[in-house]
């Protein structure tokens, strides 16, 4: 395929490649995070002195390719019927995507590929318009997939005959057809819908001009580009973009299409499936039937929430992750009853059935606040709080804004803020990926969490946990007792189900986790609230090393160190938990 300056390097296409391969097949997530580590490690590693100076690494160069492939994950990824060329393209509205029979001609296409490739059934792919020697490579590598075994997806990069841009096509036989095998054909190119010119002017109030200037960027053209085709001056099209970037308060050029992608999804969304969480947690084993509560936010936003334990108890905040662990296994919920506690679990904002934080909210001080109203709404005036994992955030930031109304902080495998490099190195990848990913490349990480949700309902709960934790053996035999393993897969249905994703709510929870320096938030609650550390010595998010650093910044916090747990140390060690826990409870 062709060259030139615009290439990319050999690290980023590897990079884009995975990013293509990741978005048709889930499960070759694992491949795109060991070269993602591999190019960004070092950037990473150089980008600072102190962590919390530290500059998100800039990728943008990525966005497009992240963006194009974002839209491809959504419409096939989840369906794992087999189906013909017709049914498969018409599945994937903004990406070209066209599919190729033995003969080297088109069987099938969608509208985009008609439009961006000029694409009829029965074209010949010698014929299309690419740069020199494109079409006759492409087509080589189309007849190589059809007739050998291997039927590992290949990547190619092009050129646009007629405007030089650069097309990214990813090919894939599909052999599930009664009429025979075809090459599915995945281009970068997007279709422009109709009427939507118009839409992006009465949405922003852009000028005929500014929105012709808007779908060139969007398309992928350089500003060098758009002003050759509109024949003005670079400085005349620099000018227009200002004003684009003002109307639309965007930030920056991806911000820019980035928006324009997602209103254009919006233009695009006829038929969306309705949202179907359950109303009740159920599960399959031993676990009781326990029914979602609501409550209306002062903003208008749904709240849902769960009481496990003795509805009538002394209250307990219980903060469950972002993976949604809403549920306790059977004997630790039948313990709380006897132990009168009222456990509180709130499913957070986008979780579950619970209306997701506005666009530009801040992120961590809403949940605070979205936690006292509900309290308000139990007439729960003050209660100690019990967290998972990296909800020690939220409970500190619910501190600093509402002192007065938890008692106590229990943090099992909890964690403090990140103020050395060294310590993302340490995690294990899985963690180090979307923690290291949401500090150093934010704009990058929706799409990876996406896809590894993905990844997760084609593997299963089981075999997804197993990828995560396969490396620590304490969170492995948690996951192999029955009755933990059946809390943790009921209380993520909030999370991810067969039937619902919370996928944007965990990419920007973790994002604001990772992006908000909350040292001074933590030290404050110094003298104020009792607070306990639970943590275990094969937590593959803090592992010994990080843990001792831990220990050394804040020597005012009791620590509970166990050699036999990792970060689902609350599943297996939750009787030692509620012990701790009792000591904090007052009747409310």
């Amino acid at each position: 395929m062709t060259k030139d300056k615009d290439t990319p390097p050999q690290s980023d296409n590897e990079v884009i490649d995975r990013i293509y391969e990741v978005a048709v097949d889930p499960s070759r997530y694992e491949a795109l995070l060991d070269h993602w580590e591999a190019m960004i490690g070092p950037q990473r590693a150089g980008a600072h002195g102190e962590l919390e100076a530290a500059p998100a690494i800039g990728l943008d160069h990525l966005a497009g390719h992240i963006e194009r492939a974002d839209q491809v994950l959504d419409r096939v990824i989840n369906t794992d019927t087999p189906q013909g060329p017709d049914a498969l393209v018409t599945q994937i509205d903004r990406s070209a995507a066209f599919a190729v029979d033995d003969g080297l001609r088109v069987l099938a296409h969608n509208l985009a590929a008609a439009q961006q490739l000029k694409i009829t059934i029965g074209s010949r792919i010698e014929d299309l318009s690419l740069g020199d020697g494109d079409a006759g490579q492409l087509a080589q590598h189309i007849r190589r997939l059809l007739r050998a075994n291997d039927d590992t997806p290949v990547v190619l990069r092009a050129r646009d005959g007629s405007s030089d841009r650069l097309v990214v096509f990813h090919l894939r036989c599909v052999r599930t057809d009664p009429a025979g095998p075809f090459v599915l054909v995945l281009s970068s190119d997007m279709g422009w819908p109709h009427g939507f010119s118009d839409m992006l002017r009465a949405a922003f109030e852009l000028t005929p001009a500014e929105t012709d200037v808007v779908r060139a960027l969007t398309e992928g053209r350089t500003l060098a580009q758009v002003a050759e085709a509109r024949s003005r001056s670079i400085d005349t099209i620099r000018a227009q973009l200002k004003s684009i970037m003002a109307k639309t308060e965007t930030r920056s050029q991806t911000e820019l299409v980035r928006l324009t992608l997602s209103t254009m999804e919006i233009a695009q969304f006829t038929a969306a499936a309705t949202d179907t969480a359950p109303e009740t947690s159920t599960g399959f084993a031993r676990l009781k039937p326990v029914p979602f509560h609501t409550i209306t936010l002062r903003d208008g936003r749904r709240m849902d929430y769960l009481i496990l334990g003795d509805p009538v108890g002394r209250p307990l905040i219980y903060l469950p992750l972002d993976y949604g662990l809403t549920r306790w296994p059977a004997d630790a919920e039948e313990d709380a009853r006897k132990r009168g506690i009222r456990v509180i679990v709130p499913v957070r904002a986008g979780f579950g059935h619970s209306t997701p934080l506005p666009k530009r909210a801040p992120y961590m001080p809403e949940l605070a606040d979205d936690l006292a109203e509900l309290m308000n709404a139990l007439g729960v005036k003050s209660a100690p709080f019990l967290s998972l994992g990296g909800d020690s955030h939220i409970a500190t930031m619910f501190h600093a804004a509402h002192p007065d109304r938890i008692t106590a902080l229990v943090a099992c495998a909890g964690v403090l803020p990140m103020t050395r490099p060294e310590q993302y190195d340490r995690m294990d990848k899985w963690h180090r990926f979307i923690l290291a990913g949401a500090r150093y490349t934010p704009h990058l990480l929706p799409f990876m969490v996406k896809a590894g949700f993905a990844l997760a309902k084609r593997l299963g709960k089981r075999g997804f946990l197993h990828a995560v934790y396969g490396k620590s053996d304490a969170d492995m035999n948690t996951i192999a007792d029955p009755d933990a393993f059946e809390a943790l897969v009921v209380g993520s249905e909030v999370c991810l189900s067969d039937r619902h994703s919370a996928h944007d709510a965990f990419s920007r929870e973790v994002i604001s986790h990772e992006t908000t320096e909350w040292t001074e938030d933590a030290l404050a609650m110094k003298d104020s609230i009792p607070v306990i550390f639970m943590n275990g010595l094969q937590d593959p998010q803090t592992p010994p090393a990080t843990l001792a650093e831990f220990k050394a910044d804040y020597p005012w916090i009791a620590f509970d160190v166990f050699p036999d747990g990792g970060q689902l140390l609350f599943f297996s060690k939750w009787r030692q938990v509620l012990d701790r826990v009792q000591d904090f409870l007052t009747p409310d």
